[in-house]
This record gives C-alpha cells, sequence and structure tokens, in this order.
C-alpha cells in the first residue's frame, strides 16, 4: 500500500496550482479544510444517501444543508436535494419542466452553459438559443419575441454564465413568464452564493433578489460553497412536484415511512459524504449576509472590480464587458480580430510560462468597437481570469506584473 499510495501521490504532481492565487484559469475553488476533514470522517462509512437504509445520518444531514441553500432564496417549503453536479440538477430541473410542459421548447441564451442544449436532447425536447445583449445577458425584447409564438415550456435564466459571468435580466424574464406561462428555471449553479455578497451592481442584485420567484434554482456547492467535487443541488418552490418522480421500489425503502432522498431523485446511489462536508462547512460558516462565508464572496467580486479598473487603465487591453460578478475578461488593443486574437494565445502560452495561470474564450468581435472587421472574423480569442478564491484580492498586483512580462 505504501509503495502504491507514493506512486500515487508522484502522478498527481502533474497538475496546475488550483489551490493557489496565481492560478486564475478555471472556476476551481479549493475546498474548504473542515469539507476535507468531514468527507474523510463520512468516508469511514461510506454512506448512500438513496436511501435512509444506506445513509440515515448523512440523509438527515443533507436535508438541513439542503435547507440552509434554499434559505438564501427565502424557500422554506421547498423540494430539493444534493446532486453528483450541477449538470444533473439542471437535467433534474428542466425533466420537471418536460413532464409539466410536456413536448414543449426550452429556451436559453447563447451564453447559457451547454449542457442545456444536450440535456433537452436526452430529454427529447426542443431547446432554441435566445440571442444576448451587448452585456452578455439574455436579450428580453428577442425572449419575448419568441415567447408570443407559443410553445415555450421553459426559460433558463442563467445567474452567471461560465464564460463571462453574466447575469440574466431575471425580473423581465419573470415578467413574461405572467405573460406567457413558461416556468422559469434559474441555472445559478456558477454564482448563485453571490445573493449574499454586499457589492453587486443594482441589476444583479435584483436578480438575486428575485430568484425565489423562480420555478427552480440550481446552484453548485463544490464551486463556491467550497466543497468537494462533486456536489450539486436543485431546488423547486412547489413541493408537490415530488408526485413525478413516484416509483415503486420495495427492497430499497423498508426502513421507515420517512421520505427517503431517493424518492425525489432521479440519481440512485449519491455519495452521503458529499453532504455530510457540506452540512458540517454550514455549520462552521453560516449562510448569512454580513458572516465571514458572505465576506469571501464580497472579497473576490472586490478583486474582479479591481482587476478590471486596473486593465481598463492601462491602454494596452480592451475589456469588452465589466464583471458583474468575479470573472474578468479583456483582450490585447489590436485594429483585427485576427491580430488580437494571436496576441491572446501568445500572452496566454506566456503567462503560464510565468506561472499566472489565466484561461482562453471566444466573445462577438461586436463587443469591441476599436476592432475593425477587415478580416471577416465573427470572434476574438480574449483572455479570462475568474478570481474566485479570498486570497486574489490581494495579489492582483502581482498578477498584473506577471502579465506585464508575459506581454514583452
Amino acid at each position: 500500500m505504501e509503495s502504491v499510495l507514493r506512486e500515487t501521490a508522484e502522478r498527481l504532481r502533474d497538475n496546475y496550482p488550483y489551490f493557489h492565487p496565481l492560478y486564475a484559469g478555471q472556476m476551481i475553488k479549493p475546498p474548504h479544510p473542515v469539507a476535507r476533514a468531514a468527507y474523510a470522517l463520512a468516508m469511514w462509512i461510506n454512506p448512500n444517501n438513496h436511501a435512509l437504509d444506506g445513509g440515515r445520518a448523512s440523509s438527515a444531514m443533507e436535508k438541513e444543508a439542503v435547507a440552509g441553500i434554499a434559505a438564501l432564496f427565502g424557500w422554506k417549503e421547498f423540494l430539493g436535494h444534493l446532486t453528483g453536479g450541477g449538470t444533473m440538477a439542471n437535467l433534474e430541473a428542466l425533466w420537471v419542466a418536460g413532464q409539466l410542459k410536456a413536448g414543449q421548447t426550452i429556451l436559453a441564451s447563447s451564453a447559457a452553459h451547454y449542457t442545456h442544449d444536450r440535456i433537452s436532447g436526452v430529454l427529447k425536447l426542443p431547446f432554441e438559443s435566445i440571442p444576448t445583449d451587448n452585456r452578455g445577458r439574455m436579450d428580453c425584447a428577442a425572449l419575448e419575441r419568441r415567447a408570443a409564438q407559443g410553445g415555450v415550456g421553459c426559460v433558463v435564466a442563467t445567474l452567471g454564465t461560465t464564460g463571462t459571468g453574466a447575469v440574466d435580466p431575471l425580473p423581465e424574464i419573470l415578467r413574461l413568464r405572467d405573460r406567457f406561462g413558461f416556468r422559469v428555471h434559474a441555472d445559478a449553479a456558477y454564482g448563485g452564493y453571490f445573493t449574499l455578497a454586499e457589492n453587486l451592481g443594482p441589476e444583479a442584485r435584483a436578480a438575486f433578489d428575485t430568484a425565489g420567484e423562480a420555478d427552480s434554482i440550481v446552484i453548485d456547492p463544490h464551486k463556491h460553497g467550497l466543497q468537494p467535487y462533486g456536489c450539486g443541488c436543485v431546488l423547486f418552490r412547489d413541493p408537490a412536484v415530488g408526485a413525478l418522480y413516484s416509483h415503486d421500489s420495495p427492497y430499497t425503502y423498508f426502513s421507515s415511512d420517512e421520505l427517503h432522498l431517493g424518492e425525489i431523485s432521479l440519481e440512485c446511489s449519491r455519495a452521503g459524504a458529499s453532504a455530510v462536508a457540506l452540512w458540517a462547512t454550514e455549520r462552521l460558516l453560516p449562510l448569512v449576509r454580513g458572516g465571514e462565508f458572505a465576506a469571501g464572496l464580497t472579497t473576490a467580486r472586490a478583486a474582479a472590480l479591481d482587476f478590471a479598473d486596473r486593465l481598463r487603465e492601462d491602454p494596452r487591453w480592451m475589456l469588452p464587458l465589466a464583471p458583474e460578478l468575479d470573472i474578468v475578461v479583456w483582450a490585447p488593443r489590436a485594429e483585427t480580430a485576427a491580430e488580437a486574437s494571436t496576441r491572446s494565445r501568445r500572452i496566454f502560452e506566456k503567462a503560464a510560462a510565468e506561472q499566472l495561470h489565466l484561461a482562453l474564450i471566444n466573445l462577438p468581435v461586436t463587443l469591441f468597437p476599436p476592432i475593425t472587421y477587415s478580416d471577416n472574423l465573427k470572434h476574438v480569442l480574449c483572455l479570462r481570469s475568474v478570481l474566485m478564491k479570498p486570497e486574489h484580492a490581494a495579489w492582483i498586483p502581482e498578477i498584473l506584473n506577471r502579465l506585464r512580462s508575459a506581454c514583452v
């Protein structure tokens, strides 16, 4: 065992330094130490939260932890549970929408996560993309035109796109729901916890403040919730949708008449250790405004604002969008999309050599007024950073220093 574990440790050295503030590429946030410890503790039992028979204590802890997340949106009466991740959580939300609005179309913005299109295909539901505005948010005028044509079963409002962190205008989408009768699913897998942040812009604040009016919500504790992978959560405002999950498995549910989590879930076996880790984290860091957990989100948002301001003051860069959460996207100033894209790729590679790890993203060329259209490219390859660790705030000057070195 010792030999195998040494070899395992050696193999694991081949990774990016996800824990470090100089890693700002993807949405990877180290689990809190209490989450790691609680997860490891639960793994001595290895509970399965599909049924009380497999995880009696961990099932109770899951219900308490999920209630803590639901309370973020003002929900006391709801139906919800943890999942293996955001994809499965979104699948459940769209599956319920498909059951209630059979055969009707799912709509999401062109900036929404690609999983919604795939999930709709799995569920055999029609899917259509709605264009975005010049801030990367769903264009509600386009949504209204499509909704007026009829046949819309559910609109996915993304509260924090994974590309740019844009927050769809949920209050306007909810008003259109009142007119046209479609369901609204809030995909807050990435951004949901930001409802606790104290420094959101007014439009993002309005979106999070009305999230509780959505029919379903997804949030990923394994993103900003300080949890190990994989841990997603799906919530439904109307507990009555639980009747859609009805099935008969008497050999599984025999230990009590209490609700088994498997009776309200499409997944069967699920790691009870995920629930234990989340429960312990919420006990240590309550999900309340003004608390330590909320302060971490406020700090991440402040880091993004600081970084964006400094980039904007530097004539070498173009910022197509102001950050709404903690994602910043920018590109080297250039006369054509091709030139800017080539420079972005080169800077990305040189920054990695400086141990500054960023990401790349394609954005429409129309977001960059200084660029000419002579090369006929529709997109600009941009640099992207996710400043989701509280330590990022103190490391902005060093990140900028290494970025400048990569420009040489």
